[in-house]
């Protein structure tokens, strides 16, 4: 394989790589923390303006 190759196939699977795990982890998150984030309570705290 050529070094023409190489680099851009590193520097997607690199790319591809931290998408997958920025929403892997961010679903986690979510249903780990479910209830108690801001998102899930802010109708308890918020006036209709």
């Amino acid at each position: 394989m050529s070094v023409s190759v190489f680099v851009p196939t590193i520097f997607v699977g690199a790319f591809a790589f931290s998408i997958g795990f920025d929403v892997g982890i961010t679903g986690f998150w979510d249903k780990w923390n479910k209830g108690k984030q801001w998102k899930d309570i802010r109708d308890k705290y918020q006036e209709e303006a």
